[in-house]
């Protein structure tokens, strides 16, 4: 097998798992877990981020018409009670909580009974859910490809460390670019859509996924100068790209 081709195949590893840990890290991917109720194993799925424009429909597959539940939820960081929805549908429990405006957050739990047992779902803490604006197809997809894509790049450029006649030059622009194009050009629109505020990493705010996007461009834009210069551009361009791994490694949407 040609280096070549062996880099490509690195980077495109590195990238699919980078994606499928992105996928299933982070607050606002689903909560599945199971809890026990009269000795008997109950599996849920709830979400942590839904759509501002329709109510959230949950659903609890218990299998066992005689359990029933309640819904408790309420305005995230308040001291209000709880609401209480009671759950109906027999074997599947349903019940729904209203949407809310972008960027609001309701908390809430399940309490599953049987005779004289309970259960609360999930066990622990109670569940954050942020709702969001809807996101055109037309955004999004290009939006989490240009992500990716630039993930991909970047580690492909940190491998021409390895390459005899490495082309450092030319694959560092190409992941300035998309990088740019998907963090800002695309980030941009994706914030203005779903949550009304086209920016909230420094200098205007702490949001932690702005700021990762941030710094992996400034990190790479300073590499690809550095290496424009010729200022050992094969240890600027392993920097930027380990610099890369470290922050798509931190869960999205913290």
């Amino acid at each position: 097998m040609k280096r070549t081709t062996l880099f490509w195949i690195i980077a495109i590893v590195v990238t699919l798992i980078s994606a499928f840990y992105q996928r299933v890290t982070g607050p606002t991917f689903p909560l599945s877990g199971k809890v026990v109720l009269d000795g008997k194993e109950i599996a849920y799925k709830l979400e942590r981020s839904h759509s501002s424009s329709s109510n959230y429909f949950i659903e609890i597959n218990t299998n066992d018409s005689s359990i029933h539940g309640t819904l408790y939820f309420r305005k995230f960081n308040t001291q209000n009670e709880f609401s209480q929805v009671n759950m109906t549908g027999g074997e599947i429990l349903k019940a729904e909580l209203p949407a809310q405006k972008r960027l609001e957050k309701l908390e809430y739990y399940i309490m599953l009974f049987k005779d004289q047992s309970s259960a609360k779902v999930p066990a622990s803490e109670n569940i954050i859910i942020r709702f969001k604006d809807d996101v055109p197809l037309v955004v999004l997809i290009p939006h989490i490809f240009a992500m990716f894509f630039a993930m991909m790049l970047s580690t492909r450029t940190g491998l021409e460390f390895f390459n005899k006649e490495p082309r450092y030059e030319k694959f560092g622009l190409w992941t300035v670019i998309v990088l740019f194009i998907g963090g800002f050009a695309l980030g941009f629109a994706m914030n203005g859509l779903a949550f009304g505020d086209i920016w909230g990493g420094w200098p205007f705010g702490t949001d932690v996924t702005d700021n990762k996007t941030q710094i992996a461009f400034i990190v790479w834009f300073f590499a690809f100068y550095m290496i424009k210069k010729n200022k050992k551009p094969g240890w600027w361009a392993m920097l930027a790209a380990l610099v890369m791994i470290i922050i798509y490694s931190i869960p999205h949407s913290l």
